[in-house]
């Protein structure tokens, strides 16, 4: 059953649209399971009606005709108890309905399961036998298999406009999908509305986009000449291995035969000329759709042929992408969409074009992400149900305060999200006269706001929005941004432009963080379980020579300034602490030796796992500082992966538990006379900020964008009204009541603009 599954998902998933996809997949199924209907019911959201979509046994021309409502028929049952219905006499059960259109009065056995995607009932999917029957364990579970499939398909084509098994640009009177939520998580906070333009790795097949064209002979034009190009290469490297035997080279002459035009290069060219595709689009066609039949072949020969085809279609790919003599065109309102962004994309287009950024991979501490909030735009990461290359030219929202993407946006959503834009443009106007005003509240209660940087470009925007200095400083960036490890030197400068940025002010500089989703490209980790692994002063400790070398360099940077803190994360032992001020102490003596007057900066740890917070008092008395890391220690207490979107509803700051346990660091810290502060996403909400500040924090660190807006809340409140709200709040066992409750305690204050725009 195995192998009969990866048949059918390979086939649904090279079809051409939906309707291909459905009519696929009730045929295979249908002859996997050896029954005599399968069929697949969807529910239309405008008529709220599971429609009959797709069958293979019952009546075709009621396909499209016939639907249920949810509390109808033995189909509307499964969608009610999202769970499969298995009958032997589905005619005999109390919500069986007759339908005489579809001819099913004759079949008695019944299987139904529900498609569901992201706790959403999007169908049922049903197979149905003459004889009465209770289908067996194992056909339950390949038809759930099945249906958990489907419901990706499904989704993706949702995204993409397609509703119903009809295509956008079909004849038929149905309407494309508006308002399509795809969920992803925050990068880069904003918001940006914009047409989608997509950009794809080099010579990658999987990744090349939709495009229609104008002039299909110059298409051709062009494959005919990435075909020639290809050939040379084929070539050039046969003759380069001359140690081969003769039969061995010529298997490069059957690539070369492969592509020509009586094979899979007269193809591409039909493809072009009849469905008036660009030539990527054609050559991805047909390459892939020869790869998924030879994988599907039994001779295990035969299956690795499949390998050669998708090195034959990537050589011509390279060709067609090296010819393109116009780069692409880019709206004045571009959204830029890949499978995976990287750094160089961004470079691509025009900086006052580009408006918003969306990843199927990644996270929010990516490259791209942190490039993004350095340059202010809007940006969303891990959107994997998006698909991808069915979307440039498309109308596309990009929600990066709660990591939403909204494709075929409708007019009133996109007037909706306009007025985030221009709300939040007038606040940043508003918070210029907050500049250089205190984080003060209205009696007297002072605390210090600063920000988390990365990049020189986060310092400048940093200081013009008031920030009082750096609550975190990734120095990781550096590293990932280059090829290899930065000198001494090299890192010196880099430090000494974040400490002169804020001097006097304190800049904290976190030492080296990688592991988890920080990788660096010369210097990978491969772990099952990277969060969990080797990472953030785990690594460090056990590169000393890393850690000597980065802690010389802060050192060095901070003469004559004498602002630099230096903060150790990822610490889950007092030997590791104990260790680690041991190689400072040392790199600050050998600094010392060399002639350089520096002082010794004050040291600190981040308290980010369980084992810490039950350590707090213990690593207060070793330490100059405490920072509470908000994203990583929630996501520890509550073992849920921050950057997966499949469990984000999961991850909140504002769980019981973490409330709990951010009061306990702070008291723990204050009890041996030291100061605490928190340097997460948490700290960036006025909601949360204002719940920090009632439990004693004596500094918040958050991205520059939302600073201004944090001060404005608590600027407007007293103390005690917080102390208050704060205990009220810790009584509720409920996270999404305690952020209501917050929230509304704001509103009723007359700080409703305040909260996080989009909620």
């Amino acid at each position: 059953m195995l192998t009969t599954l990866k048949r059918i998902v390979q086939e649904v998933n090279s079809a051409a649209d939906l309707g291909s996809a459905l009519t696929i997949l009730v045929s295979r199924v249908q002859a996997a399971m050896g029954t005599e209907v399968c069929s697949i019911y969807l529910f239309n959201p405008e008529s709220r009606r599971y429609v009959l979509m797709a069958t293979k046994g019952l009546n075709a021309e009621a396909v499209g005709r016939v639907s249920l409502a949810p509390n109808e028929g033995v189909v509307g049952l499964v969608a009610q108890r999202e769970e499969p219905i298995n009958l032997d006499d589905a005619s005999s059960h109390p919500r069986y309905l007759y339908l005489s259109e579809t001819g099913e009065e004759v079949y008695n056995s019944f299987l139904g399961v529900p498609i569901i995607h992201h706790r959403r009932i999007l169908g049922v999917l049903v197979v149905q036998q003459r004889a009465k029957r209770k289908f067996d364990e194992s056909e339950e579970a390949f038809m759930v298999t099945m249906s958990a499939q489907l419901a990706a398909v499904l989704a993706h084509a949702e995204a993409s406009g397609q509703v119903l098994g009809f295509d956008q640009t079909s004849q038929s009177n149905t309407k494309p999908a508006r308002d399509v939520l795809v969920p992803g998580v925050p990068g880069s906070p904003g918001v940006a509305i914009g047409k989608v333009v997509v950009i794809s790795h080099k010579a990658d097949l999987y990744g090349v986009p939709d495009k229609t064209i104008k002039d299909s002979a110059e298409e051709v034009r062009r494959f005919q000449a990435a075909i020639d190009g290809a050939r040379s290469q084929i070539r050039k490297v046969g003759e380069a291995l001359a140690d081969l035997r003769p039969e061995e080279r010529a298997l490069f002459d059957v690539y070369i035969r492969m592509l020509d035009d009586d094979a899979l290069g007269n193809e591409v060219i039909r493809r072009i000329e009849e469905h008036k595709q660009w030539a990527q689009g054609a050559l991805r066609d047909v390459i892939l759709g020869y790869v998924a039949h030879f994988e599907r072949m039994d001779d295990a020969y035969l299956r690795e042929r499949a390998t050669d085809i998708k090195d034959l279609g990537a050589r011509v790919l390279a060709q067609l992408q090296e010819s393109v003599e116009l780069a692409p065109e880019f709206p004045e309102n571009t959204i830029l969409v890949s499978d995976e962004l990287t750094p160089a994309m961004l470079g691509e287009v025009p900086e006052s074009k580009l408006k918003g950024l969306v990843s199927v991979k990644g996270s929010a501490n990516s490259h791209v992400a942190i490039l993004a909030r350095a340059m202010g735009i809007p940006a969303v990461m891990g959107a994997i149900d998006l698909p991808v290359k069915q979307l440039d030219g498309l109308q596309m929202v990009v929600d990066g305060y709660r990591g939403r993407l909204f494709t075929h946006p409708s007019k009133r959503l996109r007037t909706q999200f306009q007025a985030i834009v221009e709300e939040e443009k007038a606040f940043v106007k508003g918070f210029e006269a907050l500049k250089d005003l205190p984080a003060q509240t209205t009696d007297g209660h002072r605390i210090r706001l600063m920000v988390n940087t990365g990049l020189i470009t986060d310092a400048v925007r940093s200081k013009d929005r008031g920030a009082e200095g750096v609550g975190l400083y990734r120095t990781e960036i550096p590293f990932m941004m280059g090829e290899r490890f930065p000198s001494e030197t090299e890192q010196a400068n880099i430090y000494r432009q974040q400490l002169e940025t804020f001097a006097p002010n304190p800049v904290t500089m976190r030492t080296l963080d990688i592991g988890g989703d920080k990788s660096l490209p010369y210097f990978p980790i491969e772990e099952e379980n990277p969060f969990l692994g080797w990472r953030g002063i785990r690594v460090t400790l056990d590169h000393p020579e890393i850690f000597l070398l980065q802690v010389r360099a802060m050192l060095k940077a901070s003469i004559g300034l004498n602002n630099l803190q230096i903060m150790l994360p990822m610490i889950t032992t007092i030997s590791e602490v104990e260790e680690a001020q041991h190689l400072i102490y040392r790199a600050y003596q050998e600094v010392r030796n060399d002639g350089f007057d520096v002082q010794m900066p004050k040291i600190g740890v981040m308290i980010e796992v369980p084992a810490a917070v039950y350590l707090a008092r213990q690593l207060a008395q070793m330490v100059d500082f405490l920072s509470v890391g908000s994203n990583d220690l929630t996501q520890y207490l509550l073992a849920v992966d921050r950057n997966n979107p499949r469990v984000a509803d999961l991850y909140d700051a504002f769980h019981p538990a973490v409330l709990n346990a951010l009061q306990r660091i702070v008291n723990d810290g204050h009890q041996e006379g030291k100061p605490v502060s928190v340097c997460g996403e948490m700290a960036s909400h006025p909601s949360g900020a204002l719940l920090l500040m009632a439990m004693g924090f004596d500094s918040l660190s958050m991205n520059a964008t939302n600073l201004p807006r944090v001060k404005s809340v608590l600027r407007a409140i007293d103390m005690p009204w917080a102390k208050a709200l704060l205990e009220e709040v810790m009584g509720i066992d409920n996270p999404q009541i305690i952020a209501s409750m917050v929230e509304l305690a704001l509103e009723r204050r007359g700080m409703g603009r305040f909260i996080r725009p989009g909620s």
